[in-house]
């Protein structure tokens, strides 16, 4: 993996003064910082949330219902938090899947000192073309994770296709506070604060940390993800915020 030395911005300035959303080469760009601030990923999400981080992926698992016989399929799963979460909580078969090759290295070292090899497998792959089959998963995750898509819509298509019926599928995604006062606090926060601080922890130059409070800013709100979740085949079961607003989980329904 490269070192900070000889990262090259994966986002600049000029990149970020228009929506990263739709840059022609949003999917290798996001692959390429994720790769740079894997290493201290972890431990900036945990300082940077204060650590609420633990109590969101421990509220979005109790959400899902898991069961002894539960096989879940978790997407963008990065360092595997997540994935082991839903272990933790009793399923059967956690798959995690992620497009980051470092941050799959990460996980994957994690899962062999916890001795989580038989139970837990990790993937590389794209969300908007998984490698596997129809009606595979009973439960689908992916946790901060959508709006790095290319298209959410076909990410959510495929999701569809490879949950079982009725089976439930839940996205974590950063929001804005509905009060003006924690909004205006929490603008403040992820755009100045967070990104200078992660990027010393992370020894960082890729941008990343540049790149995430703005692709959050314009991203979909829960009330658009949740008409894009819709469309493709899913009932809307619940959205839940979570610390005063700042990220909402939504629980959607495979239908038959």
């Amino acid at each position: 993996m490269a070192t900070s030395s000889k990262q090259t911005p994966a986002w600049t300035s000029e990149d970020l003064q228009k929506d990263p959303h739709d840059h022609s080469q949003k999917s290798p760009r996001v692959r390429e910082m994720f790769n740079a601030i894997a290493p201290a990923y972890d431990l900036n999400n945990t300082l940077h949330s204060f650590g609420r981080d633990r109590a969101w992926r421990k509220r979005t698992v109790s959400m899902c219902g898991i069961g002894s016989d539960s096989e879940v399929l978790d997407v963008a799963c990065g360092t595997g938090a997540l994935s082991e979460a839903f272990l933790e909580a009793g399923a059967a078969r956690v798959v995690g899947l992620d497009y980051t090759p470092g941050m799959l290295e990460i996980a994957k070292e994690k899962a062999a000192r916890e001795n989580l090899d038989d139970t837990l497998k990790y993937v590389q792959g794209d969300a908007m073309d998984l490698p596997f089959e129809d009606s595979s998963f009973d439960v689908l995750s992916i946790a901060f994770g959508i709006r790095n898509v290319v298209d959410p819509s076909r990410a959510f298509a495929e999701f569809s296709r490879v949950l079982r019926p009725g089976g439930r599928l839940i996205v974590l995604e950063f929001a804005e506070p509905k009060n003006p006062l924690l909004r205006w606090g929490n603008a403040f926060y992820t755009r100045h604060i967070m990104p200078r601080n992660a990027s010393l922890i992370a020894r960082d130059t890729s941008g990343a940390y540049k790149y995430l409070p703005k692709s959050i800013e314009i991203f979909l709100t829960p009330d658009q993800l949740r008409e894009k979740i819709e469309a493709e085949n899913f009932v809307m079961d619940q959205q839940v915020p979570m610390t005063f607003g700042v990220c909402v989980a939504s629980l959607a329904v495979r239908k038959p």
